[in-house]
């Protein structure tokens, strides 16, 4: 019989296949799933930081970062259930969207930041 409220832990193979199918940027090491984001200096990185700290404490789950003036890593594990659970694929997915959101190419009213002109430059987007 399992455990109430035990977190179902994933394999590598399942971990890996859920990352290839949902968050290609981010990979599996060393027991975390991972994630780094470049930025186009100290400002982009405190802004990564800030709205990752803001999801995570929305979500109650928080993750480990390596901060540097051009990059965030994002890494995530279940520390309670010793592996990767739903808990690490929900929050980096609400990550992901929330970082890489680009209102510039949806159309309507926010036109997003102008990434043409280095003084404004904030984050070096991936290109799906």
């Amino acid at each position: 019989m399992s455990e109430p409220n035990k977190e179902r832990v994933y394999s590598e193979d399942g971990i890996k296949a859920r990352l290839a199918a949902e968050l290609p940027h981010w990979y599996f090491e060393d027991g975390w799933i991972r994630r780094k984001y470049k930025t186009g200096s100290w400002k982009g990185t405190l802004m990564v930081v800030n709205t990752v700290g803001h999801l995570a404490e929305a979500a109650w789950h928080h993750p480990d970062l390596t901060v540097s003036y051009a990059y965030v890593i994002v890494k995530l594990c279940t520390h309670s259930a010793k592996g990767i659970t739903d808990k690490d694929f929900t929050l980096a997915k609400k990550i992901e969207e929330v970082i890489q959101w680009q209102p510039g190419k949806e159309g309507g009213a926010l036109e997003g930041t102008p990434s043409e002109d280095a003084r404004f430059k904030y984050i070096k987007y991936d290109h799906i």
